[in-house]
């Protein structure tokens, strides 16, 4: 009964046009407009409380509050209790993500963004060691993200960043070499300063070519 309700307070959330910050009827009004319980209404609220679709404030009740939607996948988001398959899964999610981030990085990166990524590639000179190069490609990718200014997508890639560390633990355990494709970073900066976004969507396809390869 109360998973039917909580679909059913949601729904008049929505019909009578609440907004997060708006304060919501009592538990009492709620259960007689909805014409059930109030020890039901009082379960799906907690319900929603969990979701963090409502809150309670001091002086104000309960209102109505904007959820964290990677709440939820952040506490799952865990490699050792994630089927193999999955890991997969996320892994060329990460993958297909970057491929699109061209068009917002090209619309929104700085001089002092250029200027970062010169840094990170500058460390990367002649340092052949596995974990380093890990490490390097993280930074160097990790700085695209925050490059397009869009903070789901930034929130996004920390999240699948354990995912994108565990494969790549993993291939080394079994003994599979970390390959460097024929378009390197100091390719992609290059073209971050002097290109367009087409060339880099392209370029960044082939920079992650060895990626994909692993996956077939």
């Amino acid at each position: 009964m109360a998973d039917v309700v909580e679909k059913r307070l949601r729904e008049y959330f929505k019909k009578n046009a609440f907004r997060p910050g708006d304060p919501i009827p009592k538990e009492m009004e709620l259960a007689e407009a909805l014409q059930v319980s109030r020890n039901v209404v009082r379960e799906a609220l907690s319900r929603l409380k969990m979701l963090g679709m409502i809150e309670s404030k001091k002086k104000r009740g309960m209102i109505l509050s904007e959820p964290d939607i990677f709440g939820g996948f952040e506490r799952v988001l865990d490699p050792l209790i994630l089927e193999q398959q999955t890991l997969k899964d996320l892994f060329e999610l990460r993958l297909v993500l970057e491929l699109g981030l061209a068009d917002l990085i090209f619309l929104r990166k700085t001089d002092k963004d250029i200027q970062d990524l010169e840094k990170i590639v500058s460390k990367s000179t002649n340092i052949n060691k596995t974990s380093f190069k890990v490490k390097n490609e993280i930074a160097f990718h990790g700085k695209l993200y925050e490059m397009t200014g869009n903070h789901t997508i930034m929130r996004f890639q920390t999240l699948l960043m354990p995912i994108f560390e565990y494969v790549v633990a993993e291939e080394e355990k079994q003994g599979a070499a970390y390959s460097i494709s024929r378009i390197t970073h100091i390719d992609l900066l290059e073209i971050l300063k002097n290109g367009s976004a087409g060339q880099f969507k392209e370029a960044m396809r082939a920079h992650l070519s060895p990626h994909f390869e692993r996956l077939i």
